[in-house]
């Protein structure tokens, strides 16, 4: 049997997940409240709470799994990218952990570790996983890629933002209507009581399969401008409406340059992942798609959307098997493409 842990630490949720033979046994998350009246992640507070957090999510994730530390047969952890700060605490825990049990250490990047999130077995009988090749629309507040899979190791993004996020782009407009932080489930809240054809906003004209989002971000900006300048109140009657345009905006913008390489590609296996793969209204967005062009899809569930370890040990166990382990003077490092 090969057991692995996985460690993730890369932005503000501690991590730990233990996975047999492909099978999760446990995903223990840890989140920050701290940043909440920042409006955004600090890193100094973030790798602060993850020296706090990681001995006992670890302990909580083997104590969930029923098994002890002796049975680990590996630790993976994300060496990237990230917060630099956040990432050195989940790196210096795995080489700790391996030094003092004398087993081997993965390292694992985050972006395929989330495409790989949909090779996670709930049990043994578990066959949904993607054939090779597919495509992944990924898809966070810090990336929005179209990544061709070939194999576990394999990925080539084929398109990705050239600018901002799709996730950003939901935080930054929730900010600007007065949502809070997190504004990305906010807004997908409000939009489920709202009319997604209410309002129009621009999209932008990008060659072959690449996004931008800033400038529509700029766009609601102006929008919300000119009309709080004639009723200081028109957010408030309107967010339900605003969120429901927004979001059907930003969907459509993703989902068109998936379709176009979908079709170019002649692939008909597709999934989603990364936090916005939440969104209850991409998630619609993948059904109809489904129905309407007979695509195969794949939507992770709602635990490995947004950074956990289970998807960090998955790439930890395919890694395993080809014996690809990294030396225990490895650093990690903020930046890095799949």
């Amino acid at each position: 049997m090969i057991t692995i842990l996985g460690i993730e630490s890369s932005c503000d949720d501690t991590s730990a997940a233990v996975i047999r033979d492909g099978v999760i046994l446990s995903n223990v998350i840890a989140g920050q409240a701290v940043h909440e009246r920042y409006g955004g992640v600090v890193p100094e507070l973030a790798s602060r709470a993850h020296q706090q957090n990681i001995i006992p999510v670890v302990h909580d994730a083997l104590k969930q799994a029923g098994i002890t530390k002796e049975e680990i047969s590996a630790v993976a952890f994300t060496r990237g990218p990230g917060l630099l700060g956040s990432l050195l605490v989940g790196t210096s825990f795995a080489k700790g952990f391996s030094s003092a049990l004398n087993i081997p250490m993965i390292e694992i990047n985050h972006l395929q570790a989330h495409v790989l999130a949909h090779f996670i077995k709930e049990d043994e009988h578990d066959t949904n996983q993607p054939g090779f090749p597919f495509l992944c629309l990924l898809v966070s507040g810090g990336n929005s890629q179209i990544i061709l899979v070939k194999s576990y190791d394999d990925m080539e993004i084929v398109g990705q933002t050239i600018d901002d996020a799709a996730g950003e782009a939901f935080d930054k407009c929730a900010k600007v209507m007065g949502l809070g932080y997190p504004g990305g489930p906010v807004v997908d809240r409000l939009a489920k009581q709202g009319d997604p054809d209410r309002f129009t906003f621009s999209k932008p004209r990008i060659a072959g399969y690449d996004y931008s989002f800033s400038g529509l971000k700029t766009s609601f900006l102006y929008f919300l401008r000119d009309k709080l300048k004639n009723d200081a109140g028109f957010i408030e009657k309107n967010k339900e409406d605003l969120c429901a345009s927004l979001q059907k905006t930003i969907i459509d913008i993703l989902m068109d340059k998936l379709y176009s390489a979908a079709v170019d590609l002649q692939i008909k296996e597709v999934a989603v992942a990364g936090g916005v793969s939440a969104n209850s209204g991409l998630r619609n967005a993948f059904e109809e798609y489904s129905r309407r062009y007979g695509w195969k899809i794949h939507v992770p569930k709602f635990a490995y959307t947004t950074d956990n370890a289970a998807m960090v040990a998955i790439s930890g166990y395919y890694k395993y098997l080809d014996s690809r382990f990294c030396p225990p003077d490895v650093v990690p490092y903020a930046r890095v493409s799949i």
